[in-house]
């Protein structure tokens, strides 16, 4: 089942796994403002599916997974300071819900992951990147501003020295390099991207899901201020976990020699 929230981005859900796709591969997927605004919609759609286990993003085409903002539209989204604080805000609400999402989330990425690509994927839980894929953050070439938020979310996977490398540069970094930094988690063979990707997000949508939301909340607290952590939450989501009936269904699997069958609850 597909859905269509613009035409440049689409939605479609298949065993498992929501699939959320940049469709506008004639400009190598730059988001518009349109396509930012669709984002919330879809992750409230695989949210609210209990059949969505794992979240994928990825790109339309083979030249990009995002390249970066639309260009064509600063004049008219970014020209003003009023204008750029509504972009702004859009784009914040975009990438902190899918950065939130209770659900695991995958960015495969092939070809150019530039600017708002890199923001994008930087959101997402794991990063798989084919071999011709490209990094950067072209902003020094431009002249922006990069908030906290932005820097902070690049530092806390490559660390601070990397993350100077990569503003100061501005320059573009290979697929093998973004590895060795940490910007991503694994590099693939550009022809098998999508069959891996597939049995990666099979891999974990086949696990509990509670579990593997507990995790995520659980390092999501630990990123944060120690003064900044909520730690009845964290404890919640353990003790929810051992109180499942999946964990009951873990534990008969395991001696019945059979693989479970996890429902969520």
């Amino acid at each position: 089942m597909a859905a269509a929230f613009t035409d440049k981005m689409i939605a479609k859900k298949e065993s498992g796994i929501g699939w959320m796709i940049f469709n506008q591969p004639a400009k190598h997927n730059a988001v518009s403002m349109e396509m930012w605004e669709a984002v919330p919609k879809i992750l409230d759609d695989f949210m609210a599916d209990e059949t969505v286990r794992v979240v994928v993003l990825r790109g339309a085409g083979e030249k990009a997974f995002v390249s970066g903002a639309d260009i064509s539209q600063f004049e008219e989204k970014r020209s003003s300071e009023e204008a750029t604080k509504a972009y702004n805000a859009m784009t914040d609400k975009a990438t902190t819900q899918l950065q939130s999402l209770g659900k695991p989330t995958i960015c495969m990425i092939q070809g150019y992951c530039i600017g708002g690509g890199v923001s994008i994927a930087m959101s997402c839980d794991l990063r798989i990147a084919a071999e011709n894929s490209k990094f950067g953050v072209p902003a020094a070439k431009l002249g922006l501003g990069y908030e906290y938020k932005g820097i902070k979310k690049l530092m806390d996977a490559v660390g601070p020295s990397f993350a100077k490398e990569i503003f100061f540069t501005a320059r573009q970094f290979t697929a093998q390099e973004a590895l060795q930094m940490g910007w991503i988690n694994r590099v693939v063979p550009t022809e098998q991207l999508e069959p891996y990707v597939r049995e990666y997000a099979g891999t974990i949508a086949s696990n509990a899901p509670m579990t593997v939301a507990a995790v995520k909340t659980i390092v999501g607290e630990a990123l944060k201020d120690e003064s900044k952590r909520d730690f009845d939450l964290m404890k919640r989501v353990v003790t929810e976990c051992f109180a499942s009936e999946d964990y009951k269904e873990g534990r008969t699997a395991f001696m019945e020699k059979r693989k479970p069958v996890f429902k969520g609850r």
